[in-house]
């Protein structure tokens, strides 16, 4: 694998992202669509979340 493959690995939230997530999270936008939107993977974006004390909403 490259090392440049994942630039965005592991990079620290800034605040930007987080006011956005926060943004996004009260809307009720789904998970895989604010991870989308922020350039985050899934998981990062739920953690980050979950660290804050937001809900994000479940697609069903």
């Amino acid at each position: 694998m490259s090392a440049d493959r994942f630039e965005r690995h592991r990079q620290p939230w800034t605040a930007d992202e987080i006011q956005k997530l926060h943004t996004l999270a009260k809307k009720g936008m789904a998970l895989k669509a604010i991870a989308k939107a922020l350039k985050r993977s899934e998981e990062s974006t739920k953690d980050r979340a979950k660290a804050d004390g937001l809900n994000i909403a479940k697609l069903r």
